[in-house]
């Protein structure tokens, strides 16, 4: 290798972070993959992600609505806790004109499974749904989300914590949701989209 000039890279870090709380009662797979919704507010699905810093992991939650792809709230912490996915689902809740009824999927980390954040979903009359175990497709769209956001913000490692968190931000507001275009919504962009449905209600 030294003699063609070649170098080796390290192979990038992998975090777990869907650890399970073996004495929660997991909810049943309601969603069962069926990933076209007909309206607004009718599926959120979360998810939380690790990204990494110069200063340690960044944990990122999430709740996409299935219908537009649009990510409605969303929140990041230097710890992986039950106050992380609670922050981006009050996010969520204030930001949208959602139901009861509502159907909300998940995997089943120990933070989607907490009394608290099972209280919160009670509260709002939402459906839990949880995916299977070990089976990261019952999860697809958000799990796309996060390889699209990874390959498009680029990496973050030397970055720390508040300037990986505004980076975050700025993806997710200003280019996710209201530019990037997707080719299951005609090639608009989640905020493009949501208005082109509100006019023609």
């Amino acid at each position: 290798m030294r003699i063609e000039g070649l170098r080796g890279t390290a192979r990038r870090r992998f975090r777990t972070t869907t650890v399970v709380d073996p004495h929660a009662h997991p909810a049943t797979n309601h969603l069962g993959r069926r990933f076209t919704v007909a309206a607004p507010n009718r599926v959120w699905t979360a998810d939380i992600t690790a990204i990494p810093t110069q200063e340690g992991w960044l944990y990122l939650a999430v709740l996409l609505d299935l219908w537009s792809r649009r990510i409605v709230g969303w929140a990041v912490r230097p710890t992986i806790d039950t106050d992380l996915v609670c922050a981006a689902l009050h996010v969520a809740v204030a930001r949208r004109a959602w139901r009861r009824g509502l159907l909300h999927h998940s995997d089943r980390g120990a933070q989607y499974t907490s009394d608290r954040y099972q209280a919160l979903l009670r509260t709002h009359g939402f459906q839990c749904s949880m995916s299977r175990p070990a089976n990261c497709y019952d999860n697809a769209p958000v799990e796309s989300f996060f390889r699209t956001l990874k390959t498009e913000l680029g990496s973050l490692a030397h970055a720390t914590r508040r300037q990986a968190a505004t980076a975050v931000a700025d993806y997710i507001e200003r280019f996710y949701n209201r530019e990037r275009l997707h080719s299951r919504l005609n090639y608009q962009s989640p905020a493009t989209f949501e208005a082109s449905w509100k006019a023609a209600v």
